[in-house]
């Protein structure tokens, strides 16, 4: 389950591990109609004069290639199911669905100019925001919805669904979780994960962040959240072993910081499986959405991004357990799933979400800080 790469550098990422499989050629997008738009330098539906010719652009084109999209993370096996019944004449091509979020930036930079290079991408914010000469700006019809704060004022990335940071556990086996010090008590040894290596992982990343917030820190400096870290594996409780629903199934890894909406799908399995998310102040973040400027299909990776923004797919994040982000004008408009938004676990009494400054800055403090504080 670990992706969404944090890392500052993009460049410690092998190239040779990224190349997409299949048969690689060079992109060739088809003839356009005299007269017709340029896909690649659409920023909007009125470019294509409307959403119909977009539609008709993006079937000619007839494939969409996605990049790090797991079917089990936030219902997107569903949401990647309705696009492809939605539109049979384009076909999806899901490439490397595990790879981080700087390893979807390695692979358009190795496969550039090739029709395996992927047409979109879904990004944590630090890796998004230092690639943004990878991006192509586009605005979806329903842009006025999106939050200023969640969205690139040009549409180069934009925030698509989130949810907040998380402790799941086995309640069969540990004594009620109420507060991040309680993990480190000699009942929690050996017994504590994060999804990922921070330096490299955003669900991890998020997890320093939520322990910095729970130990009187703030976002401006994740050095509480590594010094929590640091105790806990002194105390022998912090468990160095990467996080899968195998793993979590099986019990190897039976606590676990990670999004509430990853979390909550353990307890389809396990009955005794508990998700905390502490009720006083929480840690919260969204991904965000892509077009590579170099797509092989444009018309196609606009057509995805309207499709992912739409009320049908963003109410799809929520059956997830995800929060859409357009959740607050769909509510007031009554297009949000009211029994989906009402089983959504209660949120903290007040929410952080780091900034784009915040976010760089933890980002190279876990850099330079964690190895030698977990060692």
């Amino acid at each position: 389950m670990i992706r969404r790469s944090l890392i500052t550098g993009l460049g410690l990422v092998a190239a040779s591990a990224l190349a997409l499989t299949g048969c690689a050629s060079p992109a060739a997008a088809p003839a356009a109609a005299e007269g017709a738009v340029d896909a690649a330098t659409a920023t909007s539906v009125e470019d294509f004069g409307s959403f119909e010719a977009l539609e008709e652009a993006a079937k000619a084109e007839g494939a969409l290639n996605v990049i790090a999209l797991p079917r089990d993370w936030a219902n997107y096996g569903e949401i990647l199911d309705l696009f492809a019944s939605k539109y049979p004449e384009i076909a999806i091509n899901e490439q490397s669905p595990d790879v981080s979020s700087a390893e979807e930036i390695e692979a358009a930079e190795t496969n550039k100019g090739l029709d395996i290079a992927p047409d979109v991408f879904d990004l944590g914010l630090a890796v998004a925001l230092q690639s943004t000469d990878y991006f192509a700006p586009y605005q979806v019809q329903t842009w006025d919805e999106i939050p200023d704060a969640l969205k690139e004022p040009t549409g180069l990335f934009v925030g698509d669904y989130g949810g907040y940071m998380s402790v799941g556990y086995d309640s069969s086996k540990f004594p009620e979780i109420t507060a991040l010090d309680d993990l480190l008590a000699p009942e929690f040894k050996g017994s504590v994960a994060l999804n990922g290596d921070p330096t490299q992982a955003g669900a991890a990343f998020a997890g320093v962040g939520l322990a910095t917030l729970q130990s009187g820190g703030d976002l401006d400096d994740f050095q509480p959240g590594i010094d929590f870290f640091e105790k806990l594996n002194d105390a022998g409780n912090f468990l160095k072993l990467d996080v899968t629903p195998a793993t979590i199934a099986s019990g190897e890894t039976p606590v676990v910081f990670d999004w509430d909406y990853l979390n909550a799908v353990h307890t389809a399995d396990n009955e005794n499986w508990e998700v905390v998310v502490f009720d006083d102040l929480g840690y919260a973040g969204y991904y965000n959405q892509a077009i590579n400027k170099d797509a092989p299909h444009p018309a196609a990776a606009r057509l995805w991004q309207e499709f992912l923004y739409s009320d049908e797919v963003q109410n799809l994040w929520l059956k997830g357990g995800a929060r859409p982000v357009r959740m607050d004008a769909m509510t007031e408009a009554g297009t949000i799933d009211a029994d989906l938004a009402a089983a959504l676990p209660a949120t903290p009494a007040e929410t952080l979400v780091p900034t784009e400054e915040q976010s760089t800055a933890a980002g190279e403090l876990l850099g330079a800080e964690w190895a030698a504080a977990v060692k």
